[in-house]
């Protein structure tokens, strides 16, 4: 159901627990929790995510209008738990074209979000004394979230909900005009996922196969 696991930091290869050590291990980042992508995008790939998952895994409900669940994963082995989700979703920009949105709840010091948008990590540096950049609802509660520095083609957002990171990352950067209409995120361990509209993955979780 998922891809061989890579780092969550730099999708680089994976040496597995062993006799010597019960932990996954990057040769760069050291014990990382592994990360899966779901080879396809399906009701039973997201069952998956949530019976590991052991931090929020966000959507929007109801759902953004025209958009629809492309792409799913998470970081963390059976002995672990997922100890961050990511959902992608896809749909039309308020400016016209194609859109992702990536939603992203984790642990601190897992690294996924920090990847995602493009930076080094492993968490996002933000000022939260400062005016916040975008507003959601996160499982009825306000949530700020502030901008990070990000690549040109994307928007990256941070913020804390159930004291977890979480994280909202844009492609391209002009379609977080989103966030000027009400986005409310509930987290789907409390929902039925047969509900979940699937469809086309998206790349931007494509992660090559370590070679």
């Amino acid at each position: 159901m998922s891809q061989p696991p890579v780092c969550p930091r730099c999708a680089g290869a994976l040496r597995p627990p062993d006799l010597w050590s019960s932990e996954w291990r990057c040769g760069v980042h050291g014990d990382v929790a592994p990360f899966y992508v779901a080879a396809r995008v399906c009701v039973e790939a997201l069952q998956h995510v949530l019976a590991q998952a052991i931090v929020p895994v966000w959507l929007p409900q109801p759902m953004l209008p025209g958009w629809t669940v492309s792409g799913l994963g998470h970081a963390g082995d059976e002995r672990s738990g997922g100890r961050a989700t990511v959902v992608a979703i896809s749909g039309p920009s308020p400016l016209g074209g194609p859109a992702d949105l990536l939603l992203i709840a984790e642990e601190p010091g897992v690294g996924l979000g920090c990847f995602l948008a493009g930076l080094p990590g492993p968490d996002p540096g933000i000022a939260a004394d400062d005016v916040p950049d975008v507003k959601v609802q996160a499982a009825g509660h306000p949530t700020p979230l502030w901008a990070t520095p990000a690549p040109a083609d994307r928007a990256a957002f941070a913020g804390e909900a159930k004291g977890l990171w979480l994280w909202a990352l844009v492609w391209p950067a002009n379609a977080s005009l989103i966030f000027m209409e009400r986005v409310e995120l509930h987290d789907l361990r409390n929902l039925d996922p047969l509900d979940v509209l699937f469809g086309a993955p998206t790349p931007r979780l494509r992660v090559e196969e370590p070679r």
